[in-house]
């Protein structure tokens, strides 16, 4: 049986999105759960990042970050970019990508799609929150039903990670 502390933020209502970073000829991405918008002007949207990851190097480097909203059916593409790669592997081999105006990554099957530039930042836990500003989007599926983060079960392990309580 699940902690009720495990239970309780399950149902927290999170999409599923895949960050997209680049910097200096290197792509990468990975899958996030915690990501809000915070301000309507400017449109502003923030996201929770682990500093010892590779793609929080690419996104300190560049200052910019894609948001690739997935959809149902894509757990797979959830999965996928929510392995740790450290960077020694090509994350994007056989996923249908673009770089965008920014120059991070986007996904080509994605539900749609934010360009956000890094505005400000703050050392959350083991975590950073990032804020960012929208400098363009597009919405490429309107049919499109979003991931949530309680549709993917313990796909992310995450469940070892809550306490038994408060």
């Amino acid at each position: 049986m699940p902690s009720p502390v495990l239970a309780l933020f399950r149902r927290l209502t999170n999409g599923v999105y895949v960050i997209g970073v680049s910097h200096d000829g290197r792509s990468n991405a990975f899958t996030a759960a915690w990501l809000t918008q915070v301000s309507f002007d400017p449109l502003l949207v923030s996201l929770s990042i682990n500093p010892d990851h590779f793609s929080y190097q690419l996104l300190q480097g560049s200052g910019v970050f894609t948001v690739n909203i997935l959809k149902q059916g894509q757990l797979d593409v959830a999965r996928h970019f929510g392995c740790r790669s450290g960077g020694s592997t090509d994350k994007f081999a056989g996923v249908p990508w673009r770089p965008g105006r920014l120059g991070a990554p986007i996904l080509l099957d994605a539900a749609g799609y934010l360009e956000c530039r890094v505005v400000g930042g703050v050392p959350a836990g083991d975590h950073e929150v990032v804020v960012g500003r929208a400098a363009n989007g597009e919405l490429l599926d309107p049919e499109a039903t979003i991931l949530r983060y309680s549709d993917t079960g313990d796909m992310d392990e995450s469940s070892a990670l809550y306490p038994e309580r408060f």
